[in-house]
């Protein structure tokens, strides 16, 4: 069977939909004031909507098991990228404006810091957000992928790590990289330092990749892989929903640093989720808005760095968290347009730059 074949468009969508969902939620919650995140009608959906991250990170797992690279090498090579790419990014966002002076000073200011901030360069640097948790998660999932042939042994090491998540939280030792890497497996400072540490987060990518190989045993059968997430994720949600709801101090320790109940509540509804996604792309014609979804998702990881630094510089020119609902809708738009922009750009200097390639070869 062809490798096309093994592409599940409604995946596709899913993640060319969070492209365009993380632009949305990045842009308010850098220049929304609290009154349009909290007490706003198009404020709180758009923070629920930023719940959504478990969504990206099961469908991450599965196009992991369906991949083309399906070496331990290729996975640890592409975290080894996806780290590098996140210390690039955060240089960009922070520290290139506080070098060109357009930082503004109440964002500054949140940290307890006053200018000059040389000192903070690092910490800056070391910033954990989705690239790290994927980079630090490929260096573990690709053993996975290699030694753990049973799809219900996947299932269990994803379990697992949800469930020791809240035992292991906040593990440190005074040594400085081992202490980054320790935080990046196991931060839970509030505000967060990390905000997606591998532990809990890890395990969506791992119940992922259960369906993943799930979807190779069923000989790429997609709407027998949908009905089996259904058939999971209501007694994931089912199962998790009291734990969240009733025992939430040791399960939902904040949506950043949640714990096994949390993790199968989230995923539970995610399964759900998706389910209902693929029975209405099932229906749907190709478009254009369905083209641009599947440009967003060939070009997530890009146009995640590029979106993140736009919002980060117009910082210095919107000021931080300090707009009405009204001229953040328009940011989200001005927004949108810039990074399909620059990811345009990009791509025709690479098909420039690779043209050029081929012509030397020639020559």
């Amino acid at each position: 069977m062809e490798q096309q074949s093994k592409r599940i468009p409604a995946l596709d969508l899913i993640k060319g939909m969070s492209v365009i969902g993380m632009i949305i939620i990045h842009t308010l919650l850098t220049f929304a004031d609290v009154k349009s995140q909290s007490e706003s009608a198009i404020g709180l959906f758009i923070v629920f909507l930023g719940r959504g991250t478990s969504i990206f990170l099961i469908c991450m797992g599965i196009t992991f098991m369906t991949s083309r690279h399906q070496s331990l090498k290729s996975s640890i090579t592409r975290g080894g990228m996806l780290l590098g790419a996140a210390l690039f990014m955060n240089f960009l966002k922070f520290i290139f404006p506080v070098i060109f002076g357009f930082a503004p000073h109440n964002f500054i200011q949140r940290y307890g810091w006053h200018a000059p901030i040389e000192q903070q360069y690092l910490y800056l640097m070391l910033l954990g957000d989705i690239l790290q948790l994927a980079g630090m998660s490929l260096l573990f999932v690709g053993f996975i992928r290699k030694y753990v042939t049973n799809k219900y042994g996947i299932l269990a090491i994803g379990l697992l790590v949800a469930l020791v998540s809240r035992e292991v939280s906040g593990i440190n030792i005074d040594i400085p990289v081992v202490n980054y890497v320790f935080d990046l497996l196991f931060n839970n400072d509030f505000p967060a330092y990390v905000y997606f540490p591998v532990f809990p987060w890890m395990s969506f990518i791992i119940i992922g990749m259960f369906f993943g190989k799930w979807y190779q045993e069923l000989n790429y059968n997609r709407p027998q892989l949908f009905k089996n997430m259904l058939y999971i994720g209501i007694p994931f949600a089912a199962i998790g929903a009291p734990l969240v709801f009733i025992y939430g101090d040791y399960n939902y320790n904040g949506f950043y640093h949640m714990g096994p109940g949390g993790v199968l509540y989230f995923a539970g509804w995610t399964l759900i989720f998706l389910w209902v996604i693929f029975k209405i792309s099932v229906n749907i014609k190709e478009n254009k808005f369905m083209k641009l979804l599947k440009y967003c998702s060939k070009n997530l990881t890009s146009m995640y760095m590029t979106q993140w630094i736009l919002i980060s510089w117009g910082k210095g020119i919107f000021g931080f968290r300090e707009n009405g609902i009204t001229t953040v809708l328009a940011l989200i738009g001005m927004y949108i347009i810039l990074t399909f922009s620059v990811q345009i750009l990009l791509d025709l200097l690479r098909k420039k730059s690779q043209k050029s390639k081929a012509v030397e070869v020639l020559n």
